[in-house]
């Protein structure tokens, strides 16, 4: 059976905080959208206070719907791995806590393959003095966040958190495929 001509795909990346992924993702051509949300926990409909209490077993993620005729998994993948540590178990830069994993939630076999040979290939060049540590594991339920959540950055470029640490990721994405962004 083939795919529709204008079939949709969906990745769901954890890497920190959804904010910071949300910014990125919003900017690159293929993206369709992106939207912050939960996944990867035990707790049915999670809010945000529950994820951040770290007893819920939830990662904050984004889930990512993209046009692959534009935009490969593989490439949302470069990306990802630039933007945020995947060498940190449970922590990204201040953000401490299971919630902040790394963790690529695949939808097909072909995404876990992907994600497989990407890691296997970025720890074989060492672009870490530490191995990667980002969790592989299938999709499962998709619990959006609140929608205080939802384009925090592009709502609040001013909050001393996105001007310290959204930010800078954001710069450091643009900067480095500028000829990947959205017109």
């Amino acid at each position: 059976m083939t795919q529709p001509q204008d079939a949709k795909e969906i990745a769901t990346l954890a890497g920190g905080c959804f904010w910071c992924l949300e910014a990125v993702f919003d900017d690159l051509k293929g993206v369709e959208s992106v939207e912050s949300g939960y996944m990867g926990g035990d707790l049915k409909n999670p809010t945000y206070e529950d994820v951040c209490s770290g007893t819920s077993g939830h990662a904050e993620v984004v889930q990512i719907s993209f046009d692959p005729k534009a935009l490969s998994f593989g490439e949302l993948l470069e990306v990802f791995f630039v933007i945020h540590d995947p060498t940190t178990l449970n922590y990204q830069g201040n953000d401490h806590g299971s919630q902040y994993r790394s963790a690529i939630f695949y939808h097909s076999p072909g995404q876990k393959q992907a994600a497989e040979q990407t890691i296997a290939r970025l720890n074989e060049q060492r672009l870490w003095s530490e191995p990667i540590v980002t969790e592989l594991t299938p999709a499962s339920t998709f619990y959006i966040a609140e929608t205080g959540h939802q384009e925090y950055f592009q709502r609040n470029p001013y909050q001393p958190y996105c001007m310290m640490v959204v930010q800078p990721k954001v710069a450091k994405f643009r900067k480095k495929f500028l000829g990947k962004l959205k017109k």
